[in-house]
């Protein structure tokens, strides 16, 4: 069994990875497969906790670009990533985890409200937390509540699991076959070079809160076990003084 490198960690998923190859909705033999790695991740005795995206359903930017009321648009937004974790939650029960998830909006029937210490007591309880609703603001994405919840409950460190992607790129390599990937940046050479990371706030805050960044591929065999084992896979992201020499 691989022996874990954190304590705790928040796992950023994107909506389109519950998609598998469909093109949209949730796929559910794929959410399943996410489930049962998460499971066995935190059976490394890591404490894990998500923020799972709603890319897959409903993206509120892309619904204010065609001309609906932004904020509306984000809350529309906010209840897909609800309909993310409720599935999530579901495929992860099976899988044998304890789950409890934690809406930033009120939606008492499905979810708790989010509540940090309790929120950190599941995860020392070995439950997995799932935190739905991004930070239940608009023009805020999941990406700055991932940031946000991981800088809350103290965790080591954010991983972010993307959709077809195994790390950042100097350019886009679906376009770009000279593409490069990085093995690991600095947050300023993330932000000053316009990187698509993650949104400017939520780099901010992981830079100004010294967070860690690794971003993945969630698609790769083993990938969320490799990354809480402190694997090198995909790009790190951190301070100047904590990127580890020769990644």
């Amino acid at each position: 069994m691989a022996e874990r490198a954190y304590r705790r960690i928040l796992l950023k998923v994107s909506g389109e990875a519950l998609m598998g190859d469909a093109p949209g909705g949730i796929d559910t033999s794929t959410v399943a497969r996410i489930a049962d790695q998460i499971h066995a991740a935190q059976a490394t005795g890591v404490q894990i906790a998500i923020v799972v995206g709603g890319g897959n359903i409903f993206r509120g930017i892309q619904a204010a670009a065609a001309g609906m009321d932004r904020a509306t648009a984000d809350y529309g937004g906010m209840l897909a990533t609800i309909i993310n974790a409720i599935a999530l939650q579901d495929a992860l029960e099976k899988s044998g985890a304890t789950v409890r998830t934690q809406s930033a909006i009120n939606v008492q029937q499905v979810a708790e409200p989010y509540i940090r210490r309790r929120a950190i007591r599941h995860l020392e309880k070995g439950r997995v937390v799932i935190f739905a609703a991004g930070t239940g603001n608009p023009y805020m994405t999941t990406d700055t509540a991932a940031a946000l919840r991981a800088i809350e409950i103290s965790a080591d460190t954010l991983l972010m699991a993307k959709h077809g992607a195994d790390g950042v790129y100097d350019s886009d390599p679906n376009k770009d076959t000279t593409a490069k990937r990085y093995a690991s940046l600095t947050y300023m050479e993330a932000i000053s070079r316009r990187l698509e990371v993650m949104d400017s706030t939520a780099l901010s805050l992981c830079m100004e809160n010294e967070l860690p960044i690794v971003v993945f591929d969630l698609a790769a065999e083993d990938s969320i076990i490799r990354a809480v084992s402190g694997e090198r896979i995909g790009t790190y992201i951190g301070s100047e003084q904590s990127v580890p020499a020769g990644v």
